[in-house]
């Protein structure tokens, strides 16, 4: 019981003062766990403020578009979680007449809630005896305990939650929880942690055996993926060219310019690029070339080329998801950030 004790009593210390951690309403948590995968707390706070305000409530979630509530997330990546939010919102209103659900059974059958989700908003809204396995407690477990097995293998995600099961009894729940994960956060940190003041360092495997850097331990990535996508900005009368972007690839629902997907640079396939440009445009069209980004997503880069037409064509029976907007409308609309970082540096005259 040493390990939980020290946890607790250096969470009631050093915690931070998140607005999450001041209520059991599992509507506000499940709002918080959302937006915080694989964000940052510095970078989702003001997202949940912002959710929170405009949806104070799961059935004024329910109530939203998809438009307005990818408009909100516009910005923080992974935008499945926010069509998944959504869903769950008009899930609950419909299986549970508004009632956020608080136990780990039901709340693991909402779409986009997993077991960390389950179990997080479980223990912190109704104390449900549930651990909570997220980055941070994986490396506070592997390092305290010096546990070597992958933690994205299944035979390391096992390992890891049976610990993490022995570990909670005994203890409150939501305290507890909340403790392993903000110690992870602020003291076992992933580069660099303080282990000189830390309260467990003459326990600890990896302090003791000098492994802390190479703990936890994780599994190869796949190679990412490497794209060309060269947006073409079509101006006129204060207009811009928009498309939607259709179900099946990244950033689906939100807004960007027309483009070509190249397998390689446009400037090595000239002839080519030059070719399948003048088949979606028009043979006389006009090009110049304007800026250019390099996109990191989680599995996949993305080269990034922007040009200016003229003189182009568009067939738009056959490409119903273009349209044209002012700039002050393409601004409601959820957009990549990539696009939205464009936007903020071009002038339409």
């Amino acid at each position: 019981m040493a390990f939980q004790k020290e946890i607790v009593n250096w969470y009631l210390r050093n915690k931070r003062d998140l607005p999450w951690r001041n209520t059991r309403d599992p509507y506000v948590i499940w709002l918080s766990e959302i937006i915080l995968q694989q964000t940052r707390v510095e970078q989702g706070l003001p997202y949940f403020n912002r959710f929170l305000e405009a949806y104070p409530t799961v059935v004024d979630f329910a109530n939203a578009s998809e438009t307005q509530v990818l408009k909100l997330w516009q910005g923080l990546g992974y935008y499945s979680r926010g069509r998944n939010m959504l869903y769950t919102a008009k899930q609950i209103v419909e299986l549970y007449q508004g009632a956020f659900p608080v136990n780990y059974a039901a709340l693991i059958q909402l779409k986009g809630v997993g077991d960390y989700t389950a179990a997080a908003i479980s223990s912190f809204s109704s104390d449900e005896m549930k651990p909570v396995v997220d980055g941070n407690v994986f490396r506070v477990l592997s390092r305290y305990f010096g546990i070597e097995t992958a933690i994205n293998s299944t035979a390391g995600k096992k390992q890891f939650l049976d610990l993490a099961n022995e570990l909670i009894e005994g203890q409150l729940p939501s305290l507890y929880n909340q403790a392993i994960m903000e110690f992870g956060a602020l003291q076992c940190k992933p580069k660099s942690p303080d282990c000189s003041v830390c309260p467990l360092q003459s326990s600890c495997y990896a302090r003791k055996m000098d492994v802390v850097s190479m703990l936890p331990v994780k599994e190869k990535k796949l190679k990412k993926r490497i794209r060309y996508f060269n947006y073409f900005v079509c101006t006129k009368d204060q207009e811009l060219l928009v498309k939607r972007r259709g179900a099946g690839d990244i950033w689906q629902e939100l807004y960007d310019f027309p483009l070509i997907e190249s397998g390689r640079p446009y400037y090595e396939m000239e002839e080519e690029f030059m070719s399948l440009l003048r088949k979606s445009f028009g043979a006389e069209v006009l090009i110049k070339v304007l800026d250019q980004k390099k996109h990191l997503l989680t599995h996949q880069t993305i080269y990034v080329q922007f040009f200016a037409l003229d003189n182009y064509i568009i067939n738009f029976n056959q490409n119903a998801e273009i349209k044209w907007v002012t700039l002050t409308e393409f601004d409601t609309l959820p957009q990549p950030k990539v696009i939205t970082n464009f936007i903020s540096s071009y002038s339409l005259n």
